[in-house]
């Protein structure tokens, strides 16, 4: 038995040598295994030839096709670009980006501009300006303004104020048009910018402008509170930095209460009654005690 030993320890590690490598073997065919590819699902979809502003009727010339891949798209979202000719565009849209439902007026709608942009129950109210009212032409539509009106105030005595009328109000356009004075005269461009306005807004509007002298202030995209005034009149501008009309708050004093001084009395000494009887006589003398 000894001598076959050494062939005994000699087979055994054969065996282990041969499973070894079969698993080694195996795991590195496994591992250079080409992996089945993926092939992501594209889908074509319209897209904008160039920029779109809102109020655009959309024309096939304006459209073409383009392959975005289907899982960037939202779904339900993409449409057929022949069913896009005739819609009306309300929001922009720019060069090579996709032609949602989100983007565009309904159906219903086939006539462009302004008119396509308007919410419901909301009006549409042009007022012209220039570069000044309308804040050196950075104004834009999109933007959200405050409308100011300097006006004469009749009350008892003529004079201006100037107050903001009107609170974070949507532009929905601004632009040129075209006026002509006379036959010889060439038309010069006039700034009007069209802002979108409730019923009771647009008559406000329309008397301040019809009734003063309209401004506009440009706010901020993410300032949308409404901001009470009292209005700016010639004596409170005139005022400004002067000191005058400012109010000193005066340091009220109270009058301390006279202290009435408290007299102490001495206390009365007390009496007694003693009988005193001389003879035949009894009387009654009164004795203070100490």
């Amino acid at each position: 038995m000894g001598r076959y030993r050494p062939f005994i320890f000699l087979g055994v590690a054969v065996i282990v040598a041969l499973v070894a490598t079969f698993f080694v073997l195996n795991y590195v065919k496994q591992a250079t295994k080409p992996k089945p590819e993926v092939v992501l699902e594209k889908k074509s979809v319209a897209v904008a030839v160039n920029d779109i502003p809102p109020g655009t009727v959309l024309a096939k010339e304006m459209i073409k096709e383009a392959e975005f891949l289907k899982s960037s798209l939202p779904q339900g979202d993409s449409l057929d670009p022949n069913a896009l000719i005739g819609r009306v565009v309300i929001y922009p849209i720019k060069a090579n980006e996709p032609i949602f439902e989100s983007r565009l007026a309904p159906i219903t709608v086939k006539t462009g501009g302004v008119a396509a942009l308007v919410n419901p129950k909301k009006r549409a109210v042009s007022v012209r300006v220039d570069k000044v009212i309308g804040v050196s032409g950075f104004i834009h539509a999109g933007n959200r303004v405050d409308v100011l009106v300097t006006i004469s105030q009749k009350t008892g005595q003529t004079s201006e104020i100037t107050k903001i009328v009107l609170e974070n109000i949507l532009v929905l356009a601004a632009g040129q048009e075209f006026e002509q004075k006379s036959k010889e005269e060439k038309p010069a461009p006039v700034d009007v910018i069209t802002l979108e306005v409730t019923p009771e807004e647009a008559e406000k509007l329309a008397l301040a402008a019809t009734e003063g002298k309209l401004q506009l202030a440009l706010r901020n995209f993410n300032d949308t509170d409404d901001v009470l005034t009292k209005g700016a009149t010639i004596p409170k501008l005139l005022a400004s930095y002067s000191g005058v009309g400012e109010v000193v708050k005066e340091t009220k004093t109270t009058p301390k209460k006279p202290v009435t001084p408290v007299v102490v009395r001495p206390a009365e000494p007390e009496k007694f009654t003693v009988e005193l009887i001389k003879g035949g006589k009894v009387s009654e003398v009164k004795v203070e005690g100490r």
